[in-house]
């Protein structure tokens, strides 16, 4: 490695492929990559000096700020970062993008085409005149990803103005066939599309979203110049330096549906070929000055090499500090239309989270898009159950999940929470919130309401 080498930060706080493939591509093009992550990085203030630990000349910022609970600690975080050293992605911009209804006031307000959408704080506001997005639209929380939290609804029934406690809107439905569910996705690094593809929903659903099974199709070379314009305009509008832009046709033409500063690389590879990886790597380099071979540019991005990067910091050898949930556990469970407490039991060995039919139906939960293959001992091959969106409060901590809808009215419980959720947490088989209350019931410490 030159003396000259940039020495590039991904600031990061997961194992994603993409920031992998970021830290590899730096180190592929000659310069010198940093994880900046929760093992290794620091900022000190020494006697007015202020300096980075490890030191970087430029950062690319990764934070997943749709995935977690308080994005606004991320941004805090990022946002002291930016006070000192160069950023790809600021979070300025990143917030206003993470936040969808932002992102469409920004781009509708800058003349581009987005579908029509209402955001109100109080329920009464959103439910009035609901009706001019048609009988069906799009439910949404302003935060959300991977498709989760993203609802069709019949607009004949009343919404809320918030799905647990992140706020939803109301969004029109842009779509030109109702048999086939496709969008476009254009990546875009700089003032460059790297590549695009149209995403087709799976079989009984209607989102695109790769994370959700969605297939992918290379749409780089024959994409309509109106939607590759619309996309970098949308790109440059949010001032983001790399982005994936999701565009749906509709029959007056191209619409934004998002701009998503940390939009997955996996899908566009399959369909394309082509990483961006290297691109942002360039990118960040060129920033402070630094040199590139566009050659190598080009080699680099023939691959998505997502192996742990020679930078990753060494794992912290401490046990982990996984909150403890129990067998037994009090949830708070939200759809489109409400919200009520239930006992959930946690299962380490199902895959997804399930919920009782009579419980979806009270809370909302749903419409039912989309069917998934359960595994069952009796059946082979399993047994076709229908799935839907839900918000799954436990303790403070809010996660948004694809649940499968069963009868549970035989079972004890109506809510079986699975490793979609578990992942987060420790299972303590002896905590039961059912047997603390009853134990706290008999002790005369809870009161029944006279």
């Amino acid at each position: 490695m030159s003396s000259d080498a940039v020495r590039v930060g991904v600031l990061s706080l997961h194992n994603s492929k993409e920031t992998k493939a970021i830290c590899n591509a730096v180190e592929g093009l000659g310069h010198e990559p940093v994880w900046l992550r929760e093992e290794n990085a620091a900022i000190s203030v020494d006697d007015g000096e202020v300096s980075v630990e490890p030191p970087v000349d430029v950062i690319a910022n990764r934070l997943l700020l749709s995935n977690t609970d308080q994005p606004a600690e991320l941004l805090g975080l990022a946002t002291t970062f930016e006070r000192i050293r160069p950023m790809l992605n600021e979070p300025n911009a990143v917030l206003a993008s993470i936040h969808k209804f932002a992102t469409a006031a920004t781009l509708a307000d800058w003349n581009i085409r987005v579908p029509d959408a209402l955001l109100a704080l109080s329920n009464d506001r959103l439910n009035e005149g609901r009706e001019r997005f048609g009988d069906v639209g799009v439910y949404k929380t302003a935060i959300g990803t991977h498709g989760g939290g993203t609802w069709k609804v019949d607009l004949t029934e009343r919404v809320n103005p918030k799905v647990g406690n992140r706020q939803a809107f109301l969004q029109k439905l842009i779509d030109r066939d109702d048999e086939e569910h496709r969008d476009l996705r254009v990546y875009i690094v700089g003032d460059e599309i790297i590549g695009s593809m149209y995403r087709y929903a799976p079989e009984g659903d209607w989102r695109t979203n790769v994370a959700l099974g969605g297939a992918v199709e290379d749409a780089t070379d024959d994409m309509p110049d109106e939607a590759a314009e619309t996309a970098l305009y949308a790109a440059d509008v949010m001032d983001l330096d790399y982005a994936g832009v999701d565009l749906v046709e509709g029959y007056d033409g191209w619409y934004v549906l998002e701009v998503n500063p940390t939009a997955g690389f996996k899908g566009l590879f399959e369909a394309t070929g082509t990483s961006p990886a290297p691109h942002i790597a360039k990118l960040a380099i060129e920033t402070v000055g630094g040199e590139v071979d566009d050659d190598d540019v080009e080699r680099i991005s023939a691959t998505l090499d997502d192996s742990r990067p020679s930078c990753a910091p060494i794992p912290k050898a401490s046990p982990s500090e996984q909150p403890v949930i129990g067998y037994i556990e009090e949830v708070v469970v939200t759809g489109t239309s409400g919200s009520t407490q239930a006992h959930a039991k946690s299962d380490t060995g199902a895959t997804r989270t399930s919920i009782d039919t009579q419980l979806a139906a009270e809370i909302g939960a749903g419409p039912i898009k989309s069917m998934t293959r359960v595994k069952s001992g009796s059946v082979k091959g399993g047994k076709a159950r229908p799935v839907v969106d839900l918000v799954i409060g436990i303790g403070g901590n809010q996660h948004t999940v694809t649940a499968s809808v069963e009868d549970r009215g035989h079972m004890e419980y109506p809510l079986l929470l699975g490793r979609d959720i578990l992942t987060d947490y420790r299972v303590d088989v002896r905590k039961r919130a059912d047997v603390e209350e009853a134990e706290r019931d008999e002790a005369g410490e809870i009161l029944e309401e006279e």
